[in-house]
């Protein structure tokens, strides 16, 4: 659902909505911190709708991720919890059948869900391991790259074994800022044996996919914080998503944010989902939000009026970048349309 599309001005995103399903990392937290008004939120959105976790991170398990959650405030079961391991395991299953020994890059998250479906695990390609699969953990290492790398010397269509990513995430937030992701580790593998990785995780379907039959999803909404993985994600098995700016995408991205990885709402912070969206309208070419107006003339974009809220003004700009068919990188923006007050790690 494009964004400037006409909303009642009386909707919040939640309504009609059954499944709620949220990111963690600059969603939920930031590190082991809880995000300002993300629990109150969230907790609320639960009276009406089933919550349910999507985590990219390899790292943990879902019983960890849950206890986490548990500690900040939410009610969360292992069940709630989406892992990109888990959906790793619904790829590897119709490549590699278990007990298959199988080379990990990872951490416990990921050696968890492999035990759960029957695979052997190894961290050395001196066993013979029938495929590797390469998610985060903060200790991978050199060593673990290594042996990835020594396992998929062989391309896959000349005899060599499959390699599943659970995602490709460049960075992470962490309370002291961001920090490198996945995608980091496996461009390291990638550069040095010339192959490209299967990928589970968002923006990849399987998360999803997984996700929507657990919690037997009839009208879901997403939230998350990146465009090109959490919102790019919901885009392609055609759910509703909503971008929060408490994470890694900021106002510059969205403005420039290319088809098929825009969202169905942009919020400040978990707070708007429980407010009215505003109608989005447009007149002689000007999109309107709430008092805020902007327009896109020729290599222009004009600021036509403003409102009180910032983000209502990045709300304007978004529909009139997006509905000039123009990447913003040729446009003139006004910098007051790239002012960031919103809360980020």
């Amino acid at each position: 659902m494009a964004l400037f599309s006409r909303k009642r001005s009386s909707a919040t995103p939640l309504d009609g909505v059954d499944t709620v399903l949220a990111d963690l990392d600059g969603v939920v937290y930031a590190g082991p911190g809880a995000l300002p008004f993300a629990v109150a939120s969230l907790n609320q959105a639960g009276e009406s709708a089933r919550l349910g976790y999507i985590t990219n991170n390899a790292s943990r398990t879902d019983a960890s991720v849950a206890e986490h959650l548990s500690g900040l405030g939410l009610s969360v079961a292992p069940a709630d919890v989406v892992t990109s391991p888990q959906a790793a395991m619904r790829l590897l299953a119709g490549i590699v059948p278990a007990p298959a020994t199988i080379l990990v890059v990872g951490g416990d998250g990921l050696v968890d869900e492999l035990q759960k479906a029957g695979y052997t695990v190894t961290r050395s390609a001196e066993d013979s391991p029938s495929a590797v699969v390469q998610g985060f953990a903060p200790e991978v290492a050199w060593t673990d790259l290594a042996e990835a790398a020594f396992a998929l010397k062989l391309p896959e269509d000349e005899g060599g074994i499959p390699w599943i990513a659970t995602n490709t995430d460049w960075t992470i937030p962490r309370e002291r800022g961001v920090a490198p992701g996945n995608g980091t580790l496996v461009s390291a593998v990638h550069t040095a044996i010339g192959r490209l990785a299967t990928v589970a995780g968002k923006p990849e379907a399987p998360i999803f996919e997984v996700a929507l039959a657990r919690f037997d999803a009839h009208k879901a909404l997403f939230i998350g914080d990146r465009l090109d993985t959490d919102i790019m994600g919901a885009s392609r098995v055609g759910i509703d998503s909503a971008l929060v700016l408490t994470g890694i995408d900021r106002p510059k991205h969205v403005l420039a944010a290319p088809e098929g990885s825009r969202p169905t709402y942009i919020l400040a912070d978990l707070r708007d989902l429980h407010r009215p969206y505003p109608e989005i309208t447009e007149k002689d070419g000007v999109f309107s939000v709430n008092g805020a107006a902007v327009r896109v003339t020729g290599a222009d974009v004009e600021i036509v009026s403003e409102s009180g809220e910032q983000i209502d003004l990045l709300r304007a700009g978004a529909a009139a970048i997006w509905a000039s068919g123009t990447p913003v990188f040729v446009l003139r923006v006004p910098e007051r349309l790239y002012d960031d007050p919103f809360h980020r790690p």
